[in-house]
């Protein structure tokens, strides 16, 4: 009977899905998993999403775990073959499930997990998630939602043999209501999770454009040498031009749509915005993005 279970867990072990990851060296200590174009799928299950790993002396520190327990699992085996070493913090960027749910893992492993605040009120982890309804159920199995143990609700610090890691909540609304990005000064580099999105078009859906545009033209004006985003494998300062193009063409447009007494129905028809007609995921997009930003800004709110 032993030998028979042996066999089934062999088998179980060698059909567990796969997502064929390999990291990308972004620098000497940087390395990223850089997902697809796309929204989360059967076809991408999940890997459509950008999850970091920087090494800190003594420890990988792990922005953003991705979308399922098994992507976490493959993306810390993958790093073992670089160097093998725990993983000490996972920073979750916000509260969008395609960036956390890789949790489970690293805290089975020991890690802290560290998110903002706002998982305590938008996050119900018995609820079903987004990722569970759209993805196969082979990649989401032994997912289990694990929020951050610390939930924070302002600057955070922490120390590493290499330098601090300092943890920055945006003040406002931005891409969603609670963003948390990431600096590290002794490497000039900035995580900025879904504040910046540069190889498909963003969604506005949970933000504010005004807040947004606003943390943008902050970080812009500092000095980074590596910037990472969310969505996109641009690593320089040019991991910018995406986002903050699109949202200030985007508000420019609006604000004249309703100076000019142009409704709604007729502004979301009429602000195509051409010259990013070729992103991925425009024709998803951004038509919703056009009605959302006109909502936001009709009573002319700045």
């Amino acid at each position: 009977m032993r030998t028979l279970w042996v066999i089934i867990l062999v088998i179980v072990q060698a059909s567990a899905f796969e997502y064929g990851l390999k990291p990308s060296k972004v620098s000497e200590d940087v390395y990223c998993y850089f997902g697809k174009p796309e929204v989360m799928d059967k076809s991408n299950n999940g890997n459509m999403v950008n999850s970091c790993f920087v090494d800190m002396g003594e420890s990988w520190l792990v922005i953003d775990s991705g979308p399922t327990y098994l992507y976490a699992k493959e993306a810390l085996a993958q790093m073992d073959k670089i160097k093998k070493m725990p993983v000490k913090y996972v920073i979750n960027t916000h509260v969008h499930d395609d960036h956390w749910l890789g949790n489970g893992h690293y805290e089975a492993l020991g890690a802290t997990i560290i998110g903002p605040e706002l998982f305590k009120d938008e996050v119900d982890p018995k609820a079903e998630t987004r990722m569970q309804k759209r993805i196969s159920k082979e990649a989401y199995q032994e997912t289990v939602p694990r929020l951050p143990q610390e939930m924070i609700d302002e600057e955070k610090v922490i120390q590493f043999a290499k330098g601090d890691v300092i943890l920055h909540l945006v003040d406002g609304s931005a891409h969603t209501e609670g963003d948390l990005f990431i600096t590290i000064p002794s490497l000039q580099i900035l995580f900025a999770g879904d504040l910046l999105f540069n190889d498909r078009l963003l969604s506005l859906r949970d933000g504010d454009i005004n807040g947004w545009l606003q943390v943008l033209d902050d970080l812009k004006m500092k000095k980074f040498k590596t910037v990472i985003g969310g969505h996109g494998d641009k690593s320089d300062i040019t991991a910018f031009d995406l986002t903050y193009d699109y949202l200030f063409e985007l508000r420019e447009k609006v604000k004249s749509a309703i100076d000019d007494d142009v409704g709604i129905e007729d502004a979301v028809d009429i602000i195509v915005m051409l010259k990013y007609r070729d992103i991925a995921l425009y024709s998803m997009m951004h038509r919703q993005n056009v009605e959302v930003a006109y909502r936001m800004l009709e009573w002319g709110e700045e």
